[in-house]
């Protein structure tokens, strides 16, 4: 630890987080908030050489450069900065960058972690500070080129096939969109199955009861019955006319349910959304501010641990206070002979972290309530409520199943009943089932039917993923990992390749799905799944130094850019369909995109039928007719028309074969004066720039890049010789010198 005569600059991420770590630290150490991500991958061009062994070139992020500075100012004021960013490869990485800027002496920069902001957990980092660990970093290094690589190199090609320059294809998440569309399709493709059940009403001493249909005897064997039409259910009720009812089987056990593990990353985002209703982007937000403190009126308190974790260890600190607190509060029967401790839960758990659990369990959801918003006060006690049950006795459970046999059909019916509470006190993880209830009955009891209710079924399709089954899912095939599943689940939806519908299903768009298909047409490897979970163990085995980067990237890379060339020639346009037809034809519509991603629907019969809609499917909008020219192809003599398109007018030629377009270009009549100077040719046109305005350039770009905002009236200002232009004004129309110089101006007239 630092020597109380030393000053310390520990830096962290967030204004919350300095709060609650310089209340326990004290004056002799400096706090300053605002860390997070201050340099990337450069902005020109891939960020990193693949020729040069994918060496990185990083720059710092422009919003950033004010919090540089302001971090080296202080540095100049301090012995020596502990970078305190979270427990993470992340974290790790944005410890090295923020080391990179400052200008220190690197052996007086240390690294700190900590998995919960506790006095003991923050004085035990800081005595325990060490060395940014660098295979880590390398480790996310990889993942950022690995990223960058897919995004950079396929997005291009989906723009072109497309006409959509905001389309993107990720690593993970063009993986995580095809699980969505896959499911989609199931639901599609799914063709509802019939079936039937028949549930029997019964009485004993005026009490009634149900029991369900389950099995038949045949050749003096009992067999699960399946009744699959209306056919079959009338013949068992033919066979059970005038039938006794007669206890056969009376069937005692006793069970007992063990308590969920606390919680991690991916089990929190799920039952926040089934229990709460959380979407898993706010879980985790409130998470964060759980985590990094709140103000519980002496100051800032952590009140979780570190919430982004898929290992359910917990300290022994942890179980120790769970210990005291049940056998305190509940009785020493509701804590097991030895602490309950939950496996791994696959191979490439990182262990390094703990659980999701309250750093304080003496800080009940209760005691603290006044001090929390209603959102926080939820998901804190789910987070408690699971923890303390994962740490007490089982619960024990009495059954009973009851065989009712009729001629040869047997009916079944059972009850539960909940003999010790245990775990189950705290925390009920199962839905509330309901219970039966009969009276006491015994083996060779004769029973009353009073009705048989026989009931018509369907099997339903496969639900659609909630953004909770989806990383259920996305965990399950060890794709992403912990910090990875909210920011993935999020793109997909603000990139429209999936919607949210009934606030809970996702869905894919027409966008969506199109990109898919395009995606698993032309890079098979990339929407694999167990390639990607391959990829994901890579990266951790090289944050182990069990792999090299440089190897794992080559590997990668080589196959990638031959995928890369094929899909770049042989990758065709796509239509991207959808489920509207044409009011005027009857064919299929299809969504078009405009060079700015505005969708609207055209009939898939275009040319021959013009009929377009916006995609809110009101009143049919005709596409402007063809205007005939007497114009000829240049390239094949052909008849030419002008056509009209989202960018203006423009001529193409109706030879099938040729089909050469080009653009009606408006002369301004006034030559360029930086041609005129090179001794070249070139006049001003009119042209559209990418955001819709228009602009008066050289006729000769990009050779010629000279261009004016306003139209060129074809004289020069008296004053400079600079061109003079038309602006009109609402004081009143002038011409003026284009020279930003200059003031040269006069009345222009009528």
């Amino acid at each position: 630890m630092a020597n109380k005569e030393e000053k310390t600059l520990v830096i962290v991420e967030s204004p919350a987080k300095s709060k609650t770590i310089g209340k326990i630290l004290g004056s002799n150490y400096l706090i300053k908030a605002s860390m997070g991500h201050v340099r990337d991958l450069a902005s020109k061009g891939l960020g990193f050489d693949i020729e040069n062994n994918f060496k990185p070139t990083f720059e710092v992020i422009p919003e950033k450069k004010k919090v540089i500075t302001e971090l080296n100012k202080i540095a100049k004021t301090v012995d020596r900065i502990y970078l305190a960013s979270d427990p993470d490869r992340e974290g790790e990485a944005i410890a090295w960058h923020v080391k990179e800027c400052l200008k220190f002496p690197e052996d007086k920069i240390f690294r700190i972690v900590f998995n919960e902001i506790t006095p003991n957990a923050i004085k035990e980092a800081v005595a325990n500070y060490h060395q940014i660990d660098m295979l880590k970093v390398e480790a996310q290094k990889t993942r950022q080129i690995l990223d960058k690589l897919v995004g950079f190199k396929i997005s291009p090609i989906l723009w072109d096939t497309m006409k959509n320059y905001k389309l993107s294809a990720g690593r993970v998440q063009s993986v995580a969109l095809k699980m969505i569309c896959e499911r989609e399709d199931e639901i599609e493709a799914f063709v509802p199955q019939e079936y039937w059940s028949l549930d029997a009403i019964l009485t004993k001493l005026k009490a009634e009861f149900k029991a369900e249909l389950s099995r038949v005897i045949k050749n003096e064997k009992d067999e699960k019955l399946e009744i699959h039409n209306e056919d079959e259910i009338k013949e068992i009720l033919k066979n059970l006319e005038n039938a006794k009812y007669v206890v056969s089987k009376i069937t005692p056990r006793d069970t007992q349910r063990k308590p969920q593990p606390p919680f991690i990353t991916s089990t929190l985002q799920r039952e926040a959304s089934s229990k709460l209703g959380y979407g898993v982007s706010k879980t985790m937000q409130i998470a964060q501010k759980l985590y990094e403190g709140i103000d519980l009126g002496d100051g800032s308190v952590g009140l979780i641990t570190y919430m982004r974790t898929d290992s359910t260890r917990i300290s022994d600190d942890a179980t120790a206070a769970a210990k005291e607190y049940i056998t305190s509060n509940f009785g020493a029967n509701y804590y097991p002979e030895k602490p309950n401790v939950y496996a791994k839960k696959k191979q490439n758990t990182q262990d390094a972290h703990e659980a999701i659990r309250p750093s304080y369990i003496e800080k009940t959801p209760e005691s603290i309530k006044k001090y929390l918003t209603a959102e926080q006060y939820k998901l804190y006690k789910l987070i408690w409520d699971r923890f303390v049950a994962s740490q007490m006795t089982n619960a024990k459970v009495k059954n009973l199943t009851v065989d009712i046999t009729a001629n040869k059909y047997i009916f079944k019916m059972g009850s539960s009943k909940v003999v010790f509470d245990g775990f189950s006190k705290i925390y009920n993880d199962e839905e509330d089932v309901e219970v039966k209830k009969f009276p006491d009955l015994k083996v060779g009891d004769e029973l009353d039917l009073k009705e048989l209710l026989p009931e018509q079924h369907f099997t339903q399709p496969p639900a659609r993923f909630s953004e909770a089954s989806l990383v259920k899912q996305l965990e399950e095939y060890g794709i992403g990992r912990p910090s990875t599943y909210a920011p993935i689940i999020t793109k997909i939806q603000q990139r429209n390749y999936v919607e949210k519908i009934d606030n809970k299903s996702l869905k894919p768009t027409p966008l969506g799905r199109a990109v898919c298909k395009q995606l698993n047409e032309n890079f098979v490897d990339i929407m694999d799944y167990k390639f990607t979970a391959k990829m994901e163990a890579s990266l951790d085995d090289i944050a182990e130094d069990k792999q090299d980067s440089i190897k794992f990237l080559n590997n990668f890379w080589k196959p990638f850019s031959i995928t890369l060339d094929a899909a770049s020639k042989n990758m065709k346009r796509v239509d991207i369909e959808s489920d509207k037809t044409c009011p005027n034809c009857g064919k299929p519509m299809v969504v078009k995109l405009s060079r700015y991603g505005k969708q609207f629907l055209a009939c898939s019969g275009y040319p021959e039928c013009k009929t377009a809609l916006p995609m809110e499917g009101s009143a049919p909008v005709e596409v402007p007719a063809d205007e005939p020219t007497d114009k000829k192809c240049e390239k094949c003599n052909g008849d030419m028309v002008i056509k009209t398109g989202p960018y203006g007018k423009y001529y193409q030629c109706l030879n099938e074969k040729c089909k050469k377009r080009f653009s009606i270009v408006e002369s301004s009549g006034v030559s360029c004066p930086e041609c005129e100077k090179a001794g070249r040719i070139g006049e001003l046109v009119k042209r559209k720039s990418r955001y819709g305005t228009f602009f008066w350039g050289c006729s000769k770009y990009p050779d010629c890049s000279f261009a004016l905002w306003a139209e060129p009236n074809g004289e020069k200002c008296p004053d400079c010789g600079s061109l003079l232009v038309k602006k009109y004004l609402k004081r009143g129309n002038k011409i003026q010198c284009s020279s930003k110089t200059c003031k040269y101006s006069k009345d222009m007239e009528e």
